[in-house]
């Protein structure tokens, strides 16, 4: 099991890509979480076979919206990241 947090900067705030990480997530069978933050970027937080987050992290980097665009990923592992049942779309900073 390989628990990463990503942070994701470009145009990721008002383009469907919470909306559409979540459904990315969800079809590699991800958990986790992803939120805005209030400097502009994306948090993710994702849990799974090692396999299944590395494929994540690359489709992360190409946008899974349509109408986003990634220019910087900063990637990291932390065990600690909190056990999920599913992958949820978080509101608020």
């Amino acid at each position: 099991m390989k628990k990463i947090r990503i942070q994701v900067e470009g145009r990721v705030q008002g383009v469907g890509f919470r909306y559409t990480t979540k459904m990315l997530a969800d079809r590699m069978g991800i958990k986790g979480s992803v939120k805005n933050e209030s400097d502009g970027s994306v948090m993710i937080e994702a849990i799974g076979e090692v396999d299944q987050v590395d494929e994540f992290i690359e489709a992360i980097k190409d946008s899974p919206s349509p109408a986003g665009r990634v220019t910087r990923t900063k990637i990291q592992e932390d065990p600690s990241i909190k056990e999920r049942t599913s992958f949820v779309v978080e509101y608020g900073y």
